[in-house]
């Protein structure tokens, strides 16, 4: 019960700040970094340390990962020095900081198994109750009032301001949904609550038309059944991928929930269709779950393992490469056109982006600076000197080759060795304990998919969430390595 208060702060924390544009602006940011050196100290007092359970996980995973994100935020402080946008360093400097110490928080915190479990139920729930209020913006428009930008055009961007974060995070939290829907230990009622919960994260990775975070959860759902490859998990995942299309649909067909378009009593009427719809098919799933459990504990359905073959691991990682691969390379050999402006379906038919322009750019950045690179929050002054497009940028959006072309080879060792440590101890936790393991796992692959795509690494209320499991699994494979 001691470490009941930082465990809360740390797992409400990311839900406020999605309030809050994500945690994107200096003020929240800096809210957040002080009450994560908060929880931070309270952790240290109050966690306790034997020989053989040390105050922070030892083994190579939980090091290398830990030490990879402090020795990232200590890189980050330092290119301050040679950045040519001061400010912009400094902000990324502070965020990076309020990342190592999240993720220290995180090893500290779950240790325990009992508590471990409440990390997943939490991202499920944050990111149910952030996309849940940028929905209830467009099916309830005269209760809940939400300022819609014109660089939206339409698509689901509030709370979090920017909607392919806000597709990301619903991606997130719809594997969580998944996994949680497909865990037998857990009790039915918990079950049902989270294949309920699937179908408006479904409806809102869709109406943000990000065709990453579509990308992306399809990725995180295929290494959610390779990695917890049973019938029960195969129902789950139907379960909350029917009901979730479903759900969608009666979102999508209806113009004033889309794309916001409209006059308000218009707009209130067609919110009202598709919100009845949409909690018809949330208690549909929550009864087919209630359903199949009781099937499952009765024998009356399939129970046991997938037959799949020991080569799908190996086919589960090329797939999920090939989600990401595939699009680029067809879309950087082709001329087409750029994607429909908005919030509408002919985006997703489309793989031409002028990410491919901002990707090109920070390659060149990459190979002028390649050991210490431009330094934190450099790479808009390369953009600005040679874009090929008039398009103001601020970031590559794509984590990888940002860190490469601001941080060089010194900052993408480091981020390697967080993504690296991270992944051994998903391994092995996987290995040891395979029902905490998958969910946290398939979490992290959707961000880690969208995150070499886009800019999630800088809205906290994103990554947070995703620092949250990857804590857990770290401070759990302490106990296995």
């Amino acid at each position: 019960m001691r470490l009941l208060p930082p465990r809360v702060l740390l797992l409400t924390g990311p839900v406020a700040l999605a309030f809050f544009s994500g945690g994107y602006d200096d003020r929240p940011r800096l809210v957040a970094l002080a009450a994560a050196a908060v929880a931070l100290a309270a952790l240290a007092v109050l966690t306790p340390s034997t020989r053989a359970l040390p105050l922070l996980p030892s083994g190579w995973g939980p090091r290398t990962a830990l030490g990879g994100l402090i020795g990232l935020a200590a890189w980050v402080a330092l290119s301050h020095r040679w950045s040519p946008v001061k400010d912009a360093a400094a902000d990324d400097a502070e965020r990076v900081t309020l990342y190592a110490t999240a993720l220290v928080c995180a090893a500290l915190a779950w240790r325990e198994r009992a508590a471990a479990r409440w990390v997943e139920l939490a991202g499920a729930a944050g990111a149910f109750a952030a996309i849940g209020y940028g929905l209830l913006g467009r099916l309830l428009p005269g209760v809940v009032r939400e300022h819609a930008s014109v660089s939206a055009g339409g698509r689901l961007e509030q709370p979090l301001t920017y909607w392919n974060a806000e597709g990301a995070l619903a991606a997130v939290g719809f594997v969580l949904c998944a996994r949680i829907t497909g865990d037998r230990s857990r009790p039915v009622a918990v079950r049902a609550l989270a294949a309920a919960a699937a179908v408006p994260l479904a409806a809102g990775t869709y109406l943000s038309f990000s065709r990453g975070a579509l990308v992306a959860l399809a990725a995180g759902v295929v290494v959610l059944l390779v990695l917890a490859p049973t019938w029960t998990q195969l129902r789950a995942i139907a379960i909350c991928a029917e009901a979730g299309a479903g759900g969608t649909l009666a979102a999508v067909v209806f113009p004033g929930v889309r794309e916001l378009s409209g006059s308000l009593g218009h707009r209130e009427l067609e919110g009202a269709i598709a919100l009845a719809g949409l909690l018809l098919m949330m208690g549909g799933a929550a009864a087919l779950l209630a359903w199949a459990a009781s099937a499952e504990a009765a024998g009356r359905t399939r129970m046991g393992r997938l037959p799949l073959p020991g080569w799908a691991p190996y086919a589960a990682t090329a797939i999920v490469v090939a989600l990401v691969a595939v699009p680029v390379a067809v879309a950087r050999s082709s001329d087409g056109p750029s994607p429909s402006f908005g919030a509408t379906s002919a985006r997703l038919t489309s793989a031409s982006s002028n990410r491919y322009d901002y990707w090109k750019v920070a390659a060149r950045a990459f190979e002028h600076h390649p050991v210490r690179g431009l330094g934190s929050g450099g790479f808009r002054t390369a953009w600005l000197r040679e874009r090929p497009i008039g398009e103001r940028v601020r970031d590559a959006h794509s984590l990888e080759l940002e860190t490469l072309a601001e941080l060089g080879l010194v900052g993408a060792l480091l981020l390697a060795c967080l993504a690296g440590g991270i992944g051994w101890c998903a391994r092995i936790v996987q290995r040891e304990d395979p029902a905490l393991a998958a969910g946290a796992a398939a979490a992290l692959v959707v961000f880690g998919v969208h995150s070499a795509v886009d800019w999630d690494w800088e809205m906290p209320a994103v990554t947070l969430p995703v620092l949250a499991l990857a804590g857990m699994l770290v401070a759990q494979s302490a106990h296995h390595e």
